[in-house]
């Protein structure tokens, strides 16, 4: 059986719209499930008054948006706070974020407009580098 080249031309034709449905289908579930994590996102109630002096790693992924921190803790409070690394697509103006725990010293301050998923990811890398000291503290008294 000879297949003609318009047959075929119709059915490579096809192959490829099938793939291209199939991988646009997995991306949109991907940013689906990202912006939901984002969404879903929570703080604690950390009170950084009680983490021990001492330099903090902290990071948060939700697969588009990634940040790692280093946080510096003195005399219970925050002193400085490095973004070792930011994956953010457009939300780099987010980097800003830092400079507000710094000053209002709490996790939970106001986004970045426009880049509040970033902001998201880096108030959520401080808050689990923190968290850090809680781990640590748990694991000494055991």
């Amino acid at each position: 059986m000879k297949l003609s080249r318009k047959r075929i031309l119709s059915l490579t034709a096809m192959l490829l719209f099938l793939t291209a449905m199939i991988f646009t289908a997995v991306y949109l579930k991907s940013v689906a499930d990202y912006k939901r994590a984002v969404k879903e996102t929570t703080f604690s109630n950390l009170d950084i008054s009680d983490v021990p002096d001492g330099v903090y790693v902290g990071e948060y992924d939700v697969d588009f948006i990634y940040a790692k921190v280093e946080v510096t803790v003195q005399a219970g409070a925050i002193t400085n706070i490095d973004i070792l690394e930011h994956k953010n697509g457009r939300g780099s103006r987010a980097e800003v974020v830092v400079d507000r725990i710094i000053e209002e010293q709490k996790i939970e301050v106001d986004a970045v407009s426009g880049a509040t998923n970033s902001s998201t990811a880096i108030k959520k890398a401080v808050e689990n580098a923190l968290a850090t000291h809680i781990i640590g503290t748990a694991l000494r008294t055991q």
